[in-house]
């Protein structure tokens, strides 16, 4: 059993099929992180593609690599924070700057996000990176800024349980 995966679980608030990180193959507690995403043919963006299409049509998605890399940057900011963190904090990104893509991923490539922390002040996290496929660079982002917020917040619990009901009352 890979335990890896579960901690990666753990960790990440996500589930399938938005879990677009495989491994963790290196981790820098507050400093670095390397993870794997593995692209196969099964993948729902795949699924209602019709049949003999250019080899250039079953490119993955850049959403998907970006969101991939988004949750590279989340383990490893998780993954850093100490035993006193706020537990109920969610991250989310709040800006990307100077992305590019220079390349693209197909099913059977693994694509390994690179990611690092810039600085980490409060509740926010600067950090940048690079994607690839062997030795070809995806993707390079100059910069990632993630926030955290409370989850009742994020997910609404916060407000509806102070919401008045269909009477006016709460």
């Amino acid at each position: 059993m890979n335990s890896g995966y579960a901690r990666l679980l753990a960790l990440l608030p996500v589930r399938h099929p938005m879990v677009l990180v495989d491994r963790v193959l290196d981790f820098d507690r507050g400093r670095t992180i390397e993870t794997a995403k593995a692209v196969t043919g099964s993948e729902p963006c795949y699924q209602d593609m019709a049949e003999n299409l250019p080899a250039e049509r079953y490119a993955y998605p850049r959403s998907m690599i970006l969101e991939s890399f988004g949750q590279s940057a989340a383990l490893l900011w998780l993954g850093s924070r100490g035993p006193d963190s706020e537990e109920d904090r969610l991250p989310m990104v709040g800006r990307l700057r100077h992305c590019a893509f220079s390349g693209s991923a197909f099913p059977g490539d693994v694509i390994r996000h690179r990611v690092w922390v810039e600085r980490l002040v409060d509740d926010n996290a600067f950090m940048a990176g690079e994607s690839r496929v062997g030795d070809q660079v995806l993707l390079t982002v100059g910069s990632l800024i993630a926030v955290a917020r409370p989850a009742a917040v994020v997910t609404g619990a916060a407000t509806s349980a102070a919401a008045p009901d269909a009477s006016g009352e709460h």
